[in-house]
């Protein structure tokens, strides 16, 4: 069955993926392509409507980004987003300008009709602008719909044709009122159907697994964390044994990770899984390593020697399985087009070239949060599909020194502390990321009668929604108070616990 579907045309937008993501909240199925997506590529993916999106660049520069015209003279709905609106109306000869006031942040729009993108909406609404060029004139065949103080066409539509533009941005959370209008045009206007579940795409994906694998086995490395883990239960649903999956204990997981994924696969779901436990080999190539990307070499360089030599045991298998996601597979392909540098998606740098086989990608098309969506309904617990992202390489870059087996076993204690209790006090979901450091300083304290001299470790939180960008989390001071405690008196070697309150940028949300 072939997916109803909007697609996107990328101009370089910031919010380009918040578009999909807002589109796909309504249970519609949505890509994203560059600007310069062929005119046939288009035909071929049969869109329902196309939303051109913002972007950084002037319409009228003199290397503006600008589409194959006969796609946006496709007879289907379009929609443009503040750059969208300005190619829109420029392509349709209206004059576009730099804004004789530029306007960044909130605004409120005027409505003057409401029967199509405004329907069931105030006469005035909060939204956000952010546009440095506007609309001199109305395009031919065009009137306004909505204005601001700012802007006389902050949202314009065709007499006609299903042609609506929109000087602001609907998909960010500051415009109160923008996933409406998302939904009138998706739904109302251009008729689709919403669709797009997790049920669906687990039935869909499970009988596109079957035929594209057959009767062969998939290897897939399965780390633990929710993309591998979710790539795991779906395939095992679509081929049950013809599944090898194969967990390598680095020796630089969280406390009692081995046990915990071997209950919910072995246990749970009755997997055949394969545990390396390797950490005695990680370990002895880290020793007195203190670059954190001289760490990451040696990490991933054994990696792959290990899971090889694991994936050989199994001659006749002809697929890996890896736990790509839909935003490695657009950012890998710059909305500049071709001639940009390409950034590898795969998970797991050089396994498949190495190992010579056919790609297994079951999560290609969604985003994280669609990701957690199918895990829940997988039925994999709630701990597991919710988690917080870990870094590959795993605790290695989280003692910023040397690595030894004492130095993982006190950072897994101080971090098992910090995310019991932030479980226990019910702000584990309230932050996107929390983790501890392990610093490589030594601090005097005071333990009893006796002076101490002893390691250091901080305490990481950040809120963030893909990574890019990340504040500090606010979290209670008694909170702070009680898990600094527990890892004095609970951890020997620590004496001492501080919070990070820097934001990404300048800082990154690692420590290396």
């Amino acid at each position: 069955m072939t997916k109803q579907m909007v697609l996107i045309l990328d101009f370089g937008s910031q919010y380009t993926q918040l578009i999909a993501k807002s589109i796909r909240k309504l249970s519609v199925y949505c890509e994203i392509v560059p600007f310069n997506v062929s005119y046939e590529e288009v035909l071929s993916k049969d869109p329902k409507a196309i939303v051109l999106s913002g972007s950084p660049f002037s319409v009228t520069a003199e290397n503006a980004p600008i589409p194959d015209k006969r796609i946006i003279e496709l007879d289907i709905p379009i929609l443009g987003i503040c750059y969208g609106m300005q190619l829109l109306a420029h392509l349709n000869g209206a004059k576009v300008s730099k804004s004789s006031k530029k306007e960044y942040g909130y605004a409120k729009i005027k409505i003057e009709n409401h029967d199509s993108i405004f329907a069931g909406m105030s006469d005035e609404e909060e939204i956000w602008m952010s546009h440095g060029d506007a609309l001199e004139q109305l395009p031919a065949g065009f009137h306004r719909i909505a204005y601001t103080s700012n802007s006389p066409y902050a949202a314009i539509a065709h007499e006609s044709k299903p042609l609506f533009a929109l000087q602001f941005h609907p998909e960010v959370v500051h415009s109160v009122n923008g996933l409406t209008m998302l939904k009138n045009f998706v739904l109302n206007i251009a008729g689709l159907t919403p669709d797009w579940t997790p049920d669906s795409f687990i039935e869909s994906t499970i009988r596109d697994i079957r035929e594209f694998v057959g009767e062969n086995q998939v290897i897939l490395g399965l780390s633990g964390g929710v993309d591998s883990s979710v790539a795991a239960a779906l395939l095992y649903k679509a081929i049950g044994d013809q599944l090898i999956p194969i967990f390598v204990d680095t020796g630089l997981l969280r406390k009692n990770e081995v046990e915990d994924v071997e209950q919910i696969f072995k246990d749970g779901f009755g997997m055949g899984l394969q545990t390396v436990r390797a950490g005695d080999i990680f370990l002895s190539r880290l020793a007195g390593i203190t670059d954190p990307e001289k760490k990451r070499k040696i990490i991933g360089n054994a990696f792959i020697e290990i899971f090889d030599a694991e994936a050989k045991k199994h001659p006749t298998a002809k697929f890996l399985a890896q736990g790509t996601l839909y935003p490695d597979i657009i950012e890998s392909v710059s909305f500049k087009g071709p001639s940009a540098t390409i950034k590898s998606h795969h998970n797991v740098g050089g396994l498949p070239e190495k190992m010579n086989m056919k790609l297994v990608e079951p999560l290609r098309e969604l985003f994280k949060d669609e990701v957690r969506a199918v895990g829940r309904t997988l039925g994999l617990p709630e701990h597991l599909v919710g988690r917080h992202p870990f870094p590959g390489p795993g605790l290695a870059v989280r003692i910023i020194s040397d690595i030894t087996p004492e130095k993982v076993a006190i950072l897994q204690e101080i971090d098992h502390i910090f995310i019991s209790e932030l479980y226990a006090n019910h702000l584990y979901d309230k932050t996107w990321q929390a983790f501890a450091v392990l610093l490589p300083i030594q601090s005097v304290g005071v333990m009893g009668d006796e002076r101490t001299y002893e390691n250091v470790c901080a305490l990481r939180a950040v809120n963030s929604s893909d990574g890019m960008t990340a504040d500090w989390t606010e979290l209670p001071y008694e909170f702070l108070k009680r898990v600094s405690n527990r890892i004095i008196n609970e951890v020997e070697g620590v004496n001492r616990v501080v919070y990070d309150i820097s934001s990404k940028p300048p800082a990154t949300i690692e420590w290396e």
